[in-house]
This record gives structure tokens, C-alpha cells and sequence, in this order.
């Protein structure tokens, strides 16, 4: 296994944590910015007001998501495992 062969492996697990976290940050990003600009409007500064929205959006983002996610993260498995068998057949 050479240089470029470790940068690809490190290039696609660093893509694969994109593509599995993104959903869920995107998700409490955006109900963050919601209820920002609703206590801005309201000018209600209540500090818990914040999470409770958050880890709602981030538990119904994990059940909507999971099965991608699971299928993201095997499939990078798979190619991993296949890497590392190929590594001892040369």
C-alpha cells in the first residue's frame, strides 16, 4: 500500500462521515436558525428554548436517516475490507 492508496482510503472515510453527519447537522442547523429568528422576533431569551427543538429535529433526522446512514458506512466497510484482502493477495 502505497502513499496514494492511504490518501484515497483517508479521502473517502472523511467523505463517508460527511455524508452520514451532514443530514443531521443540517437538520439542527437549520431549526437553530428557526428558532433564532424567532427569539429575535420575540424577543424571548429563554436559553433552554434552544435545545429541546435541536435534539427533537437530530432524533426524528436519526430515524429518517439511519437506514442510509448504516448503508453508507457498510458499504465503506466493504471497500475497506476488500483493500485490505487485496493487500494480501499481491
Amino acid at each position: 500500500m502505497n502513499e496514494v492508496d492511504v490518501l484515497e482510503v483517508g479521502r473517502d472515510g472523511v467523505f463517508v462521515i460527511l455524508k452520514t453527519a451532514g443530514p443531521l447537522l443540517l437538520a439542527a442547523l437549520a431549526i437553530g436558525l428557526f428558532v433564532a429568528i424567532f427569539q429575535a422576533l420575540t424577543t424571548i431569551q429563554e436559553m433552554t428554548l434552544t435545545f429541546v427543538p435541536k435534539i427533537i429535529a437530530v432524533f426524528i433526522g436519526l430515524i429518517i436517516f439511519m437506514p442510509y446512514m448504516i448503508s453508507t458506512v457498510t458499504d465503506f466497510g466493504r471497500s475497506l475490507f476488500d483493500r485490505i484482502i487485496g493487500l494480501g493477495v499481491s
